[in-house]
């Protein structure tokens, strides 16, 4: 009973989940592992921990919700690869390994038939599967816009999740759109001063490395104007401004 118990607290709390695992969850870790937000976006430090809460957010659907399909969106296949590898490195960690009908490098398929797979940014590969109850895009801010108009109708029927994390990369994409526009979305911002793990040295080092303009895009999640741009894009949204003071000649 006791077990039973144990079990069904980790089926119910995420956070929990990864506690069992070994993960020790910064606070804005457990807040989006416990979240029920159907969109969900996450404009987040480098080196801050998405990846990793990411991993343990498809491993837990996939194992307390049988027949699931958990999509793990990324822009290169050494990406994909790698995200996919956090899953199952956290599976191992497990003190019941669940049993897989399916494994290799960028997929696997779990014994209640529930699915993990990962793809590289390909609006030709994403195009043959449906019915998603979790999307989770990596790097969503190099992710290409074609790609993420493709995999928004895969979670029509399911009323899925989608999840959308990366490090800012200017001020163009639909990442960026969703985080200054977007109504739908529950946001979490998590520069790298938030996270325990990145000491103030480093970030003083980081900066007088990287310079200014790198490091507030890097580091401190802004959405910055390309480096080589003519004009910035707070001037030219006061171009198509209507309410323009008029000047009497």
């Amino acid at each position: 009973m006791e077990n039973l118990a144990h079990d069904l607290t980790l089926g119910l709390d995420s956070a929990a989940f990864a506690y069992e695992l070994g993960f020790i969850c910064d606070e804005w870790q457990a807040i989006v592992l416990r979240s029920n937000s159907k969109r969900l976006l996450l404009n987040c430090s480098r080196q801050s921990g998405k990846s990793s809460t990411a991993a343990i957010l498809a491993l837990h659907e996939t194992l307390y919700h049988a027949k699931s399909l958990v999509l793990l969106i990324s822009p290169s296949l050494r990406q994909s690869n790698e995200l996919f590898r956090k899953v199952t490195d956290y599976s191992n960690k497990l003190s019941t390994k669940p049993k897989l009908l399916e494994d290799n490098k960028l997929s696997c398929t779990f014994e209640n038939k529930s699915r993990i797979v990962s793809l590289p940014s390909s609006e030709a590969t994403i195009r043959g599967f449906s019915g998603a109850n979790l999307i989770i895009e990596d790097e969503s801010a190099r992710v290409s816009d074609d790609l993420y108009r493709a995999i928004r109708p895969m979670l029509a029927v399911t009323n899925g999740r989608l999840i959308l994390m990366s490090t800012p990369f200017g001020k163009r994409g639909h990442f960026y759109q969703e985080w200054s526009e977007g109504e739908e979305w529950e946001k979490i911002q998590i520069k790298a001063d938030d996270c325990p793990r990145i000491s103030k040295e480093f970030l003083e080092s980081e900066k007088r490395s990287l310079g200014d303009w790198w490091f507030k895009q890097e580091y401190m999640c802004e959405f910055m104007d390309s480096v080589d741009s003519a004009f910035r894009t707070e001037e030219i949204k006061r171009m198509f401004e209507e309410d323009v003071e008029q000047w009497e000649l």
